[in-house]
């Protein structure tokens, strides 16, 4: 077995009195697609941002690669735009990431050509729609050259377009080799982007499987309610 790129073991992450997650074991392999699904507030975006490094842990341990630790670049499920055109925006993300000033340019006009919006680059982000800030956001990960991409929801409120058009970028990304973490209520786009299915209920990690299993094989009894359609509310 390969080395995890990143290795949760016992993590827990408090917000005041709330356990947001409850001692969760999770090891991320190189070139995995691995898709969070749970009822809203069952801990998904927490484990993203713990995984990333972006919340502390109350207790338990997050380990990345040794030698060689993975880089790693964040979607969120609304993505946020500063008042700049959008090839700033990109360039904006190289620079706080060390990228040299004169190789910037270039890469941030690649990767807007990458999400077809090489066109919009000296437009204000602000003013793109939804689907074409997600596609934005995407294009600033994927010029971070990440071995990590984590995706919260990244195609929630868009209409079925957009969508089409997120997923497919989604799919030539991990085709390249990125290893995805993405959390998702599409059970659709979980079929057709995923390896590998981790279930949360209420900060606890229930079942963690390849996808085919998750639909087919057997689950939890709380997993098996949950993909009936019968959420966890208490």
């Amino acid at each position: 077995m390969s080395t995890p790129l990143i290795q949760l073991q016992s993590a827990t992450v408090r917000f005041g009195a709330k356990v947001a997650l409850n001692a969760i074991d999770l090891s991320v392999f190189r070139g995995e697609r691995i898709a969070l699904v749970g009822a809203n507030g069952s801990g998904k975006s927490t484990l993203l941002r713990a995984a990333h490094g972006l919340v502390p842990l109350a207790a338990g341990h997050r380990r990345v690669g040794h030698s060689n630790p993975p880089r790693m670049a964040m979607v969120f499920q609304r993505p946020f735009m500063l008042r700049l055109s959008l090839l700033a925006n990109v360039e904006l993300g190289l620079m706080l990431r060390g990228v040299a000033r004169s190789a910037r340019r270039q890469r941030a006009l690649q990767a807007l050509e990458r999400v077809g919006l090489a066109g919009e680059a000296h437009r204000d982000a602000r003013v793109l729609s939804a689907g074409q800030q997600q596609r934005a956001a995407l294009a600033r990960a994927w010029a971070l050259q990440p071995d990590v991409l984590a995706l919260d929801e990244p195609t929630a409120s868009l209409d079925p377009t957009a969508k089409r058009e997120v997923e497919a970028l989604i799919a030539e990304f991990a085709a390249q080799g990125i290893t995805l973490l993405m959390s998702s209520h599409n059970l659709g786009q979980v079929k057709r982007l995923a390896s590998r299915v981790v279930y949360l209920e209420h900060g606890r990690l229930l079942a963690d499987v390849p996808t085919d299993d998750f639909f087919n094989g057997p689950l939890p009894e709380e997993a098996a309610l949950f993909l009936k359609g019968e959420l966890p509310w208490a």
